[in-house]
């Protein structure tokens, strides 16, 4: 962290703590109180939304469910202070449990709608089944916060274990997406095809968080009934949502200390505009719509940014090597009622350069999504040594050994090249850069690479993995003379240090000279194998690919 944003920061927090101590009085102490309870919410809200993207619609009934869970530990089971936070905790993240399954492999939309629909029918539970929740009227009497029965006076008692409170979320969280962990969630959110390929367990990492937002809102819901003493079917309702939504997004969505400036924010702005009277509603809306406008990275990108974390990895390990041959034997894929490969058999020997050819549509890059696991086969099997990768999810076939990169490069813009390497794997992200021509620009953003650039970062990103089999979609597309001719020496090398490479590319002047063997399909199915020599002489090859004019 800059030392400049250092102390931004803890001037912020010093000034905070002067207030509360010195000059709030109990309304100002019960303002900041609620703050800091919805900034616990908002930073778990924030590890879903802003760090994997997801529109989750139900952290608004984890902080409900956690509330109601507190309240009834504490009215009919008698629990302590300590376990009712364990408890509003617990049902939240139990809940959590058996809807990510099914809720976690819907996409966009139908994620944030599934989410939603579950809110709703907590709603609707909490209203109506009046024998446990109360109903409309709620659970009242919870008592304030206590241990071992000393009791946590309301005021500035409560606002400082509160605020203490928020000091272990934010480091929970920060633990949660330090170092390797969070570059790998930002690849996921940034390339998500391109990370399962690369090894990220994207499901694993998914539910992890989800659970985690989960917890964050149950533990600050339940910190809500012993604050207030009253849990109504009003914290399940849908604007505790958007406002979560708001101090996440005003705060910064990808930010925990935007989330907590977004809750000091948006709890204190009703406040500072009642004297509006009857417009301070209006007040309000134009603050939210003027902060979203001029700050479109939120609070949090006030500050002054943190400098890019260099790595300390100059004594890492080099790649392993994992030598097997590839196998494809009669692969058939099904798209509808179009055959994109049709009875497909091929091998790849270590070490080797074997060239896919053929027309656009002829089933390339369906080929290469098989072989890394992102689709699957309707018949046939895929084998790399001894392992049979046929049903295998894309992650563990990188970690088996093999990964690629794309026609269109995947990267996360926000990562820095050596960032961009460490997020996939353990090997020295110096020793690859440089391997790749990009050691100079090493703590420069991905985002800035021009094309070229780009996909020799994404050649390094393989290597990165650890794998022996490159599968290269169309590597040189886009790329001038000078550039072609820099990348096929590098192929080449890796070729003689071991390495296997599959490459896809329609410039046969490029790919004919590099290749050991070419194979060419066409409507799904291999019409010609064979040396470069062979394929370009072979009638079948000429007629798929350029009509009745030579290779």
């Amino acid at each position: 962290m800059s030392d400049r944003r250092s102390l931004l920061l803890l001037a912020g927090a010093a000034v905070l703590a002067l207030y509360a101590v010195l000059y709030a009085g109990n309304y100002g102490h019960d303002v900041l109180t609620r703050a800091g309870i919805y900034a616990i919410a908002a930073i778990g809200y924030q590890l879903v939304f802003g760090r994997l993207g997801a529109l989750s619609l139900a952290q608004g009934c984890f902080f409900g469910l956690g509330a109601y869970a507190a309240g009834l530990g504490a009215l009919d089971l008698g629990l302590g202070f300590p376990f009712t936070l364990l408890a509003g905790m617990a049902l939240p993240v139990l809940l959590a449990v058996l809807i990510a399954i099914p809720v976690l492999r819907l996409a966009s939309h139908y994620f944030a709608l599934a989410t939603l629909g579950i809110a709703q029918l907590a709603l609707l539970a909490a209203t109506n089944w009046t024998e446990v929740t109360g109903g409309a009227n709620g659970l009242y009497g919870v008592p304030p916060a206590s241990f071992d029965g000393l009791q946590v006076g309301f005021g500035l008692p409560l606002t400082l274990l509160v605020w203490s409170c928020v000091l272990v979320a934010l480091w929970v969280s920060h633990r949660l997406t330090a170092g390797r962990r969070g570059l790998a969630v930002e690849t996921l959110r940034a390339a998500p095809s391109a990370a399962a390929a690369l090894g990220i367990d994207g499901a694993a990492i998914r539910f992890r968080f989800f659970l985690a937002s989960a917890a964050f809102g149950g533990f600050a819901g339940a910190l809500q009934a012993h604050a207030v003493g009253v849990v109504s079917p009003d914290v399940l309702s849908f604007h505790v949502l958007v406002l979560l939504l708001a101090m996440t997004v005003i705060g910064g969505r990808d930010s925990p200390l935007g989330a907590v400036l977004g809750a000091l924010l948006l709890v204190h702005l009703p406040e500072w505009f009642r004297d509006f009277a009857d417009y301070y509603l209006v007040a309000y809306g134009a603050a939210l719509l003027a902060a979203i406008i001029f700050l479109p990275r939120g609070l949090s990108g006030l500050l002054p940014d943190a400098p890019k974390r260099r790595s300390a990895s100059q004594a890492a390990p080099p790649c392993p090597r994992r030598e097997a041959q590839l196998t494809v034997e009669q692969v058939t894929k099904h798209f509808g009622g179009v055959a994109a490969l049709d009875n497909v058999s091929l091998a790849v020997a270590p070490g080797e350069i074997v060239g896919l050819i053929g027309p656009n549509g002829s089933g390339k890059t369906t080929l290469v999504n098989l072989i890394t696991g992102m689709e699957k086969p309707d018949a046939g099997r895929i084998r790399f040594g001894t392992a049979d990768l046929t049903a295998l999810a894309p992650e563990r076939i990188a970690r088996a050994g093999i990964a690629r990169t794309f026609q269109h490069p995947q990267i996360a813009p926000g990562l820095t090249l050596r960032e961009t390497l460490e997020a996939v794997g353990p090997c020295d992200p110096e020793t690859l850069l440089a391997r790749v021509g990009l050691a100079e620009r090493a703590d420069g953003l991905a985002g800035n690479l021009p094309p070229a650039a780009q996909k020799r970062l994404e050649i390094g990103r393989a290597l990165a993995t650890g794998a022996t089999l490159l599968a290269l979609d169309e590597p040189a597309a886009g790329m001038n003379d000078v550039e072609r001719a820099d990348l096929a020496r590098l192929l080449k090398a890796l070729s003689a240090e071991g390495h296997t490479i599959l490459l896809i590319d329609h410039a046969m002047d490029f790919l004919l000279p590099l290749a050991d063997r070419v194979v060419c399909l066409s409507a799904g199915r291999v019409v010609a194998e064979g040396t470069p020599e062979e394929v370009s002489r072979d009638p079948s090859a000429v007629r798929a690919y350029f009509g009745e004019s030579p290779l």
